[in-house]
């Protein structure tokens, strides 16, 4: 490990801002594998106890509740409980930085410290630029496969689409936003404390972001989503906070589910299978158009990348 000198006029750049906690690299190591086993283990089952609850409660039986935890064949409830079950990785990171490392949680959402609201919004309209791009980039390859199976014909709308919708509409945000905290946040700033580069902070992050998504996933689609975890953590860095990666992640998985819900089935849309070699140019455009339109609004905003040296200091305890 390299140690990378810090002025006080200058500040911390996002992926270093634990160095402004409790001293020690090790803090970080713990917190990694923390996140791993309360976020993949512990925390699962914590958020199935209130659903569990309430299926026993109204009668339902264990086979009920076997079919809620199917993600294979997803319902309205298993969906709704995937969706919470990946949100609690929001106050577990939140819990690891302070505990450990001894700073406020909010140092997690941006050098400010805080969601900077505007520029999130904005990334909204950049994310869907970008989308538009992907999709003029795909009219004119071959058929690429990496999304859910869609039929030609639109679904018939039910009561299970509108509760699939709900479900949509208000809880992938936060799915979306826990994935962001874990991987782009407290992970972006665990591995550059531990080798205070940018690099593995940026790109070992985005693997664990991959395969989280599923061992036997083919090539195209872990390339796909290696190709997010790497735009998205670059944004973290060079503009200081997670908003732009929060964005484009949100919209992508509103088309993702939108199109099971118009056209195909949730449970392609969960578990893609296949892929294409067609799809790597379609990615790149994606991530390419935004990465150049995030990066070029943060510097038009005047977004900081630093944190205030003055500001971020460990809460000390009381004696």
């Amino acid at each position: 490990m390299t140690t990378e000198p810090q002025t006080a006029s200058r500040g911390l750049p996002y992926h270093l801002i634990l160095l402004g906690g409790r001293p020690g690299w090790w803090r970080s190591v713990v917190g990694i594998l923390s996140l791993v086993v309360v976020g993949g283990l512990l925390a699962p089952a914590l958020v199935s106890i209130p659903f569990v609850a309430g299926l026993a409660v109204t009668g339902h039986s264990g086979a009920s509740i076997e079919r809620m935890l199917d993600l294979d064949d997803p319902t309205p409830l298993g969906l709704a409980y995937l969706n919470l079950a990946l949100a609690a990785a929001i106050p577990l990171t939140w819990l690891i930085i302070r505990v450990l490392h001894g700073l406020l949680p909010r140092w997690l959402a941006s050098v400010l410290p805080r969601l900077r609201w505007r520029y999130l919004f904005v990334c909204v309209g950049l994310a869907l630029v970008a989308l538009i791009a992907t999709i003029v980039v795909s009219a004119l390859l071959p058929a690429q496969d990496t999304g859910p199976a869609v039929t030609g014909e639109v679904n018939d709308f039910t009561s299970t689409t509108r509760d699939f919708l709900l479900v949509v509409l208000f809880l992938t945000p936060l799915q979306a936003a826990g994935e962001e905290y874990a991987f782009r946040g407290y992970l972006t700033q665990a591995f550059g404390g531990i080798f205070r580069h940018p690099v593995p902070a940026v790109v070992a992050p985005a693997i664990l972001f991959a395969l989280a998504h599923g061992i036997g996933q083919s090539i195209p689609i872990f390339f796909d989503r290696l190709a997010f975890g790497l735009v998205a953590g670059t944004l973290v860095i060079l503009t200081g906070g997670l908003e732009a990666g929060i964005a484009m992640h949100v919209l992508n998985n509103w088309l993702a589910f939108g199109l099971a819900l118009a056209f195909g089935d949730m449970g392609s849309s969960l578990n893609p299978t296949g892929g294409s070699w067609w799809a790597i140019p379609v990615t790149l455009t994606q991530s390419l158009v935004y990465l150049a339109l995030a990066l070029f609004v943060a510097r038009t905003m005047g977004l900081a990348t630093r944190g205030d040296p003055i500001v971020l200091v460990a809460p000390q305890r009381r004696v």
